[in-house]
């Protein structure tokens, strides 16, 4: 991890708000690359109003959903967002006192919320600094390359191609044990080492 810091230079983690909008977007940028997620973004929140807000979401009808480039399934996904958080279920002003794994519990009770998301909102939204995404692809991918493949160098020579086996969880876990209570800013510099892009 030293190397790593040394080469890329200070930490510069973009926060957003821990708000409605910021779980909105992302949710719209979800399983898309970073140039197709922003039109779409751009054009559905023409639609909805800028800051998103429940109510602009609820008043779209399928086809102006449909219109921006949103899937049916994604549509979906913010429409239930959107009255989890009218009704009061989902509540954003409780989420800065919960502790981490309750707020995972929290956001994921909206369809298209998985852990990963809520982790991510952790991270960029609640600024909480001791998260480890164990599901995220770009985290397993570093943790392998820095921290797995370089023990298995020798008999890497040995064999001509080698299939990568990325870590478990449990593994993932123990290699971050010396980055608390860091562990966030350490997936920021693991993301930057594989030249992902940070949120």
């Amino acid at each position: 991890m030293r190397a790593l810091i040394e080469r890329i230079g200070p930490c510069r983690m973009q926060f957003g708000p821990p708000e409605f909008h910021s779980l909105a977007e992302a949710i719209v940028y979800q399983q898309l690359n970073g140039k197709a997620a922003e039109t779409i973004f751009r054009r559905f929140a023409a639609r909805a109003g800028e800051p998103l807000t429940p109510e602009g979401i609820v008043k779209l009808s399928d086809e102006q959903m449909r219109g921006a480039g949103l899937s049916k399934q994604k549509s979906a996904y913010l429409k239930d967002l959107a009255a989890k958080t009218s009704s009061g279920l989902l509540d954003f002003a409780r989420l800065p006192q919960l502790p981490d794994v309750e707020v995972v519990e929290h956001l994921t009770q909206v369809k298209g919320i998985g852990v990963w998301t809520a982790q991510m909102f952790l991270m960029f939204s609640l600024k909480r600094e001791n998260v480890l995404p164990t599901g995220d692809y770009g985290v397993r991918m570093a943790i392998y390359k820095h921290y797995l493949d370089v023990r298995h160098v020798k008999a890497a020579k040995k064999v001509r191609k080698r299939k990568i086996k990325l870590p478990t969880p449990e593994q993932m876990e123990k290699i971050a044990k010396c980055w608390e209570p860091y562990r966030s800013v350490a997936c920021w510099y693991l993301w930057r080492s594989m030249d992902t892009r940070t949120l």
